[in-house]
């Protein structure tokens, strides 16, 4: 008798033998039971999670000689015919191989015609999405409105293929992936029905490879029954399938974790030199990165770590004096060279260099600790600022807060126009006596006061108002206009009691005072772009300089 490979073998007959896909199986037995039994089905979800082996058990809770029933007992000739593959009224279709526009219409019109002896006549199609559109245009119609004696049961891997008018008229059931811990004891008690010992470890590194796939896991133990004799050991799995043994992953997040180099490489070249997949090591490593990050973060990680127990003790105490912080960044970089290393001629030289960078990365400092030393950057940055000084301004007698001449380094509110003027004191500084010139200025000739809002007033008597203008030709020349030159003799008498005559001089010292102030500026900027705060939080953050403004001191 020809071998029967182990998924096929112990391939479940019933229901209740699917393994984690209750949400499933449940609700169909609750519409056989109840008479609710969709004429369309649609099963969806990854390879291997039984979506073919639950449709042709439906298809026999359907035509069992007990049913339709939601326990179909195996032994009367439709079950035993479906369970074979033999049967005349269930029809097994591959829709990658039977996708023409042809083969559907041949179906549609055969279903016309009765079960030969079955209460139904059953369409299993494998792959759906596989189908041609004029395939799924042809099943339209006949999908919408079967005779009452036929059902389908569709399964694919990617429903997002299908047209929506297909899959609005399906019911949808959606398989999950099987975790590791389930796939495991279900191999452990297959072991035990075939008389071989196996190293529960073993099993787990087989379901942990299977992702999720029974049919996968069951393979590769097929794969490993046939090649040893006797126990099934952890050691023996991993040298005749080629695993990456979880140890060598320890081995080489320990070293990456305390920044030894030399032993980063030694491992990188031992997995080289015994064949295994430099890929498959990354992957690996990102995957262990990912966990030791949720286990340092999380308050259940079991819940989003599907591993054995042992495992988890072991990262627990891994990470034990390590920062989230620093988990983060080295996944984040791990993960970034999956490219690299996918793609690449030389994986090892790839894995080679990444090892190295991830021991010499500045470990990123705490957010709070951070806020804090820029807050101190800012504060050295801010007392670099030079101002000019200005000479205290003694304040008249009887004067009070709110009159109209500002207290020294104080800006007059120009939202209104200035009322009635008092006299400027002879006292205040020329800064203040400028301010408060051009507050009056804007108020009734504001295109005047701007052309003067860059100069600065020299000196003054009882007499002249003398002024600096930068070398503009189109300000120089307005306020040179005669009519302008009476508008400021006029402000002048406002503001200082008496007219004036007013004198403006070009260039000199206040171009000189703007370069000098420029460079001061500009040396400023360099010294803080180069200060060590700065460039350690560029290289943390992965960060480019935009701007730099000088801020003025309270």
């Amino acid at each position: 008798m020809p071998y029967l490979v182990l998924a096929r073998k112990y391939r479940p007959q019933t229901f209740e033998a699917v393994i984690q896909q209750d949400h499933v199986t449940r609700t169909l037995q609750n519409a056989i039971v109840s008479g609710r039994v969709a004429h369309a089905i649609l099963f969806a979800g990854p390879r291997g999670t039984g979506k073919t082996t639950v449709a042709r058990i439906m298809a026999k809770a359907m035509n069992c000689r007990e049913g339709p029933t939601g326990t179909p007992c195996n032994t009367c000739t439709s079950c035993l015919e479906i369970t074979a593959g033999n049967s005349v009224d269930v029809f097994e279709i591959d829709g990658a191989s039977n996708n023409s526009v042809d083969q559907v219409r041949e179906l549609r019109e055969n279903v016309k015609y009765m079960p030969a002896r079955s209460p139904y006549k059953i369409y299993i199609i494998d792959e759906v999405h596989m189908l041609s559109l004029s395939a799924f245009n042809a099943l339209l119609k006949t999908l919408e409105e079967p005779p009452s004696h036929v059902l389908f049961f569709f399964a694919t891997t990617e429903p997002n293929k299908i047209p929506i008018t297909i899959l609005s008229r399906c019911q949808r059931h959606d398989f999950r992936r099987i975790d590791a811990r389930a796939i495991s004891e279900h191999m452990q008690t297959i072991c035990e029905q075939e008389g071989v010992a196996a190293d529960p470890e073993g099993l787990w590194l087989i379901a942990r490879e299977a992702q999720g796939c029974m049919r996968d896991a069951l393979s590769l133990l097929d794969q490993i029954m046939s090649g040893l004799t006797g126990a099934l050991s952890r050691s023996e799995i991993l040298e005749l399938l080629g695993f990456i043994d979880r140890q060598i992953v320890f081995e080489l997040s320990d070293a990456l974790l305390a920044r030894d180099v030399g032993r980063i490489l030694e491992v990188i070249d031992g997995v080289y030199h015994r064949g295994l997949d430099m890929k498959k090591l990354h992957a690996d490593l990102v995957q262990h990165f990912r966990n030791l990050l949720i286990l340092k973060m999380g308050q259940h990680p079991e819940k989003l770590m599907d591993l054995p127990a042992h495992e988890i003790e072991r990262m627990r105490q891994q990470v034990a004096d390590v920062s989230s912080g620093i988990l983060d960044q080295l996944l984040e970089m791990v993960y970034r060279e999956e490219s690299a290393i996918r793609y690449s001629a030389q994986p090892k030289l790839v894995m080679e260099m990444l090892g190295i960078r991830l021991a010499r990365m500045t470990p990123a400092l705490p957010i709070n600790d951070l806020i804090e030393k820029i807050d101190l950057l800012r504060s050295d940055a801010a007392g670099r600022v030079q101002t000019p000084e200005k000479p205290d301004t003694p304040v008249p007698e009887g004067s009070e807060t709110g009159s109209d001449i500002p207290a020294p380094g104080q800006r007059q509110d120009r939202s209104e126009p200035p009322g009635p003027q008092t006299p400027v004191d002879p006292a205040a500084a020329p800064d203040e006596v400028w301010e408060r010139f051009l507050a009056h200025l804007s108020a009734s000739h504001p295109a005047l006061a701007a052309s003067l809002s860059k100069a600065t007033l020299t000196s003054m008597d009882d007499k002249v108002l003398e002024i600096e203008l930068d070398d503009n030709g189109f300000n120089r020349s307005m306020i040179r206009k005669s009519k302008n030159r009476d508008i400021l003799e006029a402000a002048s008498a406002a503001v200082f009691g008496d007219r004036r005559r007013v004198v403006v001089r070009t260039g000199g010292r206040r171009a000189e005072a703007r370069s000098a102030k420029k460079k001061a500026s500009e040396q400023m900027k360099r010294d803080a772009l180069s200060h060590p705060l700065v460039t350690a939080a560029l290289d943390i953050f992965n960060g480019k300089v935009v701007d730099v403004k000088l801020l003025k001191p309270d």
